[in-house]
C-alpha cells in the first residue's frame, strides 16, 4: 500500500468518491440581468413589499425571469415562466457536510439542480421553480420545514394558488415532514432517493457500519482516524482558528482522511478477493446493510463519521441506541459473530433526541396529497428499505390510493481508475426525473393515479 502506484491508485478513488458525494450547488455566473416587462416588475415591486431583501432578477429560458433575494435574511431564488400558470414546484435538498455554505444557486434552472432538472421541467409546464436555502448545513429538516414553507407563503402572496413540493435524500424526509405537518400547504409531492422511514432507522444502519469498520479494521493500517467514540464525530469540522468557518478545502480534506482508508481496503479486497480485506469489506456491509463495494461502504461512513456531533447538537443528544442488540452476518462464523458481540461498542439512545427526530421527522403515512416516490433499487447511501419501510407505513395508515412507488435499477459511476466503479447516490436519469415530475404532475392536475409503468 505504500508504493507511488497505489498512492495514485487511492487517491483517485478520493477524487471521485468527493465528487459523487459533493451536493449540486450549480452557481451559474453566466446568468444575465432580465429586462423585464411590465408585469415581472411588478413582481419584483410586490416582494420588495413583502420584505424581501437583496432582491434581483435575472434571465430566464423563453422570455421568463428568476427572482433572487433574501427572506428574513435567507437567500432564495425563484424562476417565473412568461407565461406563468400561478402553480409552483419549490425544491427541497439533500444533506450536506457541516461546514458546506448554506448558499442555494441563484439560477434553481441550472443543470442538475432540483433532483435532475426537475424544476427545470416544471418551469417548462408553466410552474414557478424555486428554492429556499437552510439556516444550516448538517442535519437540517427543521430548518428546511420552515424555511421552505416560509417561501411558499411568500409566493401565495405574490400570486401563487397552487404548490408542489419536491425532494432527495433528506430532502426526501423534508417533503414528508412538510405534507404531513402542514396538509394544506401542498397539493402534491415528490421524493427521491428519500429518507422516508425516518432517522432512527437510517442512521442505525449508519452507526451500526461504523461501529463495525471500527472493530474490523482495529490495529490495521485501514483504521480510520480520529475518535472512534460512536457518538462523536472523528474528526472536528469546525475549521482552525484563522481560517474560513466554511473553508472548502479544509472540508474536503476532512472528508478525504476519512475516505483514503476505505479506499485502501476496497484496493487490497478487490486484488485479493478471498483474502482478509475482502472478508473485512464483506462483513462491515452485511452488518450495515450496503453493499460490499467501494461508494456504498464509504459514503455511509464519512456521513456517520464527520456528521455525529452535527447531528447530536441539532436534536439534543444520540437518535440510536445499540444496547441488547445481537449482531449476526452470513459472512461470519459463529465463533467470530460471538467475539464481535462481545467487543462492540454500546450506546443508549437519549429519549429527547428520539423524540426530535421523530418530529423532524418520521413519516406516519397520514398526509392528504398525492405522493410519489421513485428509489434506486441499490443506493449507496440511503438505501432501498426506506423505500419499502414508507409503503408498509402507509399502508398501515389506510391510506395507499395516495401513494405511488417506483423502482429503477440501481446505477453506477466509473471512478478514473481502471474497471472500477462505485454504486451512485440517486441515480436517475433525466428522463427518469422528468417522468416522475409528469406522473406526480398529472395526478395532481386531473386526479387520475399515475400508470406502474410511467417510470421506468
Amino acid at each position: 500500500m505504500g508504493n507511488r502506484k497505489n498512492g495514485r491508485y487511492v487517491a483517485a478513488m478520493v477524487s471521485a468518491l468527493l465528487a459523487m458525494a459533493a451536493p449540486v450547488a450549480s452557481y451559474a455566473e453566466d446568468i444575465q440581468p432580465a429586462a423585464l416587462t411590465a408585469a415581472q416588475s411588478t413582481l419584483v415591486t410586490s416582494a420588495q413589499k413583502l420584505g424581501a431583501t437583496d432582491v434581483r432578477s435575472f434571465a430566464a429560458p423563453d422570455g421568463g425571469f428568476i427572482l433572487a433575494g433574501k427572506l428574513e435574511g435567507d437567500q432564495f431564488s425563484v424562476a417565473f415562466p412568461a407565461k406563468w400558470n400561478h402553480s409552483a414546484l419549490l425544491y427541497v435538498h439533500g444533506y450536506s457536510t457541516p461546514g458546506t455554505p448554506v448558499a442555494v444557486p441563484d439560477d434553481p434552472l441550472s443543470n442538475g439542480t432540483g433532483a435532475n432538472g426537475v424544476l427545470l421541467e416544471a418551469y417548462r409546464d408553466g410552474y414557478a421553480a424555486g428554492h429556499s436555502a437552510y439556516d444550516k448545513a448538517g442535519m437540517g429538516v427543521q430548518t428546511a420545514t420552515e424555511n421552505t414553507l416560509r417561501l411558499r407563503n411568500f409566493l401565495a402572496k405574490l400570486g401563487a394558488t397552487r404548490f408542489l413540493i419536491s425532494g432527495t435524500s433528506m430532502g426526501g424526509n423534508i417533503t414528508l415532514s412538510l405534507i404531513e405537518q402542514y396538509p394544506k400547504a401542498f397539493a402534491g409531492a415528490l421524493s427521491s432517493c428519500g429518507v422516508t422511514d425516518g432517522w432512527e432507522s437510517l442512521f442505525g444502519q449508519l452507526i451500526d457500519m461504523r461501529a463495525a469498520y471500527n472493530l474490523l479494521t482495529e490495529g490495521t493500517p485501514y483504521a480510520l482516524p480520529g475518535e472512534h467514540d460512536l457518538t462523536r464525530s472523528a474528526l472536528p469540522m469546525d475549521s482552525p482558528a484563522g481560517e474560513a468557518a466554511t473553508s472548502e478545502a479544509f472540508r474536503w480534506g476532512r472528508i478525504g482522511q476519512i475516505a483514503m482508508p476505505i479506499l485502501s481496503l476496497a484496493q487490497a479486497a478487490q486484488a485479493n478477493p478471498t483474502g482478509r480485506e475482502a472478508r473485512i469489506l464483506k462483513q462491515v456491509a452485511s452488518i450495515g446493510g450496503f453493499e460490499p463495494e467501494p461508494a456504498s461502504i464509504a459514503f455511509p461512513l464519512v456521513t456517520a463519521t464527520l456528521g455525529m456531533d452535527d447531528l447530536n447538537r441539532t436534536l439534543g443528544g444520540s437518535i440510536y441506541g445499540n444496547d441488547g442488540k445481537v449482531y449476526a452476518s452470513a459472512e461470519m462464523t459463529a465463533e467470530e459473530a460471538a467475539a464481535f458481540n462481545a467487543k462492540i461498542q454500546r450506546i443508549t439512545a437519549d429519549p429527547q433526541a428520539v423524540a426530535n427526530a421523530r418530529r423532524w421527522h418520521q413519516a406516519t403515512g397520514r398526509f392528504t396529497v398525492p405522493l410519489v416516490t421513485i428509489h434506486n433499487r441499490i443506493d449507496s447511501l440511503v438505501p432501498y428499505a426506506q423505500s419499502e419501510a414508507l409503503g408498509r407505513i402507509v399502508a398501515a395508515a389506510g391510506n395507499g390510493k395516495r401513494l405511488v412507488q417506483y423502482t429503477v435499477p440501481g446505477t453506477k459511476a466509473p471512478l478514473p481508475v481502471g474497471g472500477v466503479e462505485g454504486y451512485t447516490h440517486c441515480g436517475f436519469s433525466p428522463e427518469q426525473s422528468a417522468a416522475a415530475w409528469e406522473a406526480l404532475r398529472g395526478w395532481v392536475e386531473t386526479g387520475k393515479r399515475p400508470a406502474v409503468e410511467a417510470v421506468r
